[in-house]
């Protein structure tokens, strides 16, 4: 790329708005403002030549030249903000019930906007392909933003010399000029001092300055949240985080999902206490919840773990690890993971028992069996010869445009078709039996059956959750507000004054708070016989 030689001698890479020894503006690269302000310097970056701004040509320049602007990435965030709470109008597939069908439940529940949410995505958003790739962008835009410009800030604020091109000091904003023989350059190098700044001097020319850590705040904050970013995208690694949900009956004992089949839990009891129907505190929290308010629903639960094979082929035993209570705001925590209890289920269908009887005689009892309605079994042989076989299960039966269905496969509401064979007869009589049903399939049957007993229990609804990011995420926001307290509560200041034959010249920088330096300049030249410099943005203003 072509270079540009200023008359100092310095050669300068293409870009450069300021000489990177002397100061002098280089002709064509300073913007103009406008409203008459042309002749003050844009100090931005310091005048230093940024990659973005010097190569144009291959595609990696291109891409570069993209992702560093900060219009694309203020757009990038817009666009990932309002998708995000696109994201929250209606509950994400995970907080909704897991035994139902997402496609059936956003249609019931909210109607034509909730199908047409579904229909999009945006039920499952917070995992999509497409979002995760807006975080990726973000995160990508803020490391090209920032090395774009860190680097060419770092190295021009590490060579600055006192000496300055005379253009440098008259088109600051702050300039002045003293002539006047009689300068006490001593007892302004000891102002500056008094008021922190670190002076430097070349050849009679001086330079003050102090809080130059706070011009790095903005990269601070780049790096805090590059690291949130990292955080939040390691959510969707399982070694990172976790959030599983289980259904657990009273007395089963089930795997932990996202444990790799590491733990189990064995639900030992579950119990739900409620508040007094006549405690006249709840009484309108009672009458909307149809007369039950929670007051306490726990689990009280083994986990155990898989214990090693001891040799190949062999069953692992499960060893007891804790013996726990999991209720509201009090998980059970196990190795790198917490059971919340989160939701439960009372009165669940556990058993059956039927009875083989007359059609007309009800009194009559040919045989019972009993189906266990989360296992049940093909057949049933009967003392006397008698044979029952289930054509079709129903777990939670559901008549649908007049074809029996199933909602889910939890026991809820169980229906059955069984064929009845008598002893000795080749051909089964076949009734449909449900809650509330039972209805032949002939009017000729000779034998029907019929409800004799039946066994509930309660389940428990449990969430898995391991999170390792909270600590990258806690981390990353940290560092972000070291940022922002850097950048926010100090200021770059610089002062520089140059020698002249009838006097002096003085000139003042600052990224932000104008008053400030210049109120600091009043103190350093008091005493010095150095007049005042003055603001020359307000005096075009």
């Amino acid at each position: 790329m072509k270079q540009m030689k200023c008359e100092c001698g310095h050669v300068n890479p293409t870009g450069t708005v300021l000489c990177e020894e002397c100061g002098k503006p280089i002709e064509g690269n300073q913007h103009i403002d406008g409203n008459d302000r042309q002749e003050l310097l844009n100090m931005r970056y310091d005048g230093s030549a940024r990659r973005s701004q010097t190569y144009n040509r291959t595609v990696v320049d291109k891409i570069w030249n993209f992702f560093s602007s900060v219009k694309v990435g203020v757009w990038l965030i817009v666009i990932t903000v309002i998708a995000s709470g696109i994201g929250t109008i209606f509950p994400q597939e995970m907080y909704i019930p897991s035994n139902v069908d997402p496609a059936i439940h956003y249609r019931d529940e909210f109607g034509i906007l909730g199908q047409i949410y579904y229909q999009l995505g945006f039920h499952n958003l917070f995992s999509s392909w497409w979002y995760m790739l807006l975080l990726a962008m973000i995160g990508i835009s803020i490391v090209i933003a920032s090395i774009d410009r860190f680097f060419p800030l770092y190295k021009v604020l590490k060579k600055q010399k006192p000496k300055r091109h005379e253009a440098f000091m008259k088109k600051q904003r702050v300039f002045g000029k003293t002539e006047n023989a009689q300068i006490d350059v001593e007892r302004f190098k000891s102002n500056l001092k008094k008021q922190r700044f670190k002076v430097t001097e070349q050849d009679g020319h001086i330079l003050a300055e102090k809080n130059r850590f706070s011009r790095w705040g903005p990269y601070v904050n780049h790096i805090g949240l590059i690291i949130f970013l990292i955080g939040a995208l390691l959510r969707f690694v399982p070694a990172f985080y976790i959030d599983e949900f289980v259904w657990v009956r009273e007395g089963e004992t089930t795997v932990i999902p996202g444990t790799d089949s590491q733990y189990y839990i064995e639900n030992l009891d579950f119990i739900l206490e409620t508040y007094d129907q006549n405690d006249e505190r709840f009484q309108e929290a009672i009458q909307n919840s149809g007369g039950l308010v929670p007051k306490n629903f726990q689990t009280d639960a083994i986990i155990y773990e898989r214990s090693e094979e001891a040799l190949p082929g062999a069953e692992s035993e499960l060893q007891v690890v804790k013996e726990d209570s999991a209720r509201m705001n009090h998980p059970i925590k196990f190795g790198e993971f917490a059971l919340y209890q989160s939701s439960y289920q009372l009165n669940e269908f556990d058993e059956m028992t039927f009875k083989i009887h007359d059609a007309g005689d009800e009194d009559t009892n040919y045989g019972e069996f009993t189906v266990d309605l989360n296992d049940p079994q093909t057949e049933y042989q009967l003392e006397g010869g008698y044979r029952v076989v289930i054509e079709d299960y129903f777990p939670e039966y559901e008549l649908s445009d007049g074809v029996p269905s199933s909602i889910s496969k939890y026991p809820k509401n169980p229906a059955f078709v069984f064929n009845v064979y008598p002893p000795d007869a080749s051909e089964p009589e076949t009734s449909f039996l449900g809650i509330g049903s039972n209805i032949p399939a002939n009017e000729n049957n000779e034998y029907k059956l019929g409800l004799v007993n039946f066994d509930v229990r309660d389940v428990t609804g449990l969430s898995v959750k391991k999170d390792h990011t909270l600590g990258i995420i806690s981390l990353g926001g940290a560092i972000f507000m070291i940022g922002v307290i850097q950048g926010m509560y100090w200021n770059h200041r610089r002062i520089w004054l140059q020698p002249k034959k009838d006097g002096v010249w003085i000139a003042g920088h600052t990224n932000k708070n104008w008053f400030a330096l210049r109120r600091e300049i009043e103190k350093a030249v008091d005493g010095t016989n150095i007049e005042e410099p003055v603001d020359q943005y307000e005096m075009k203003s």
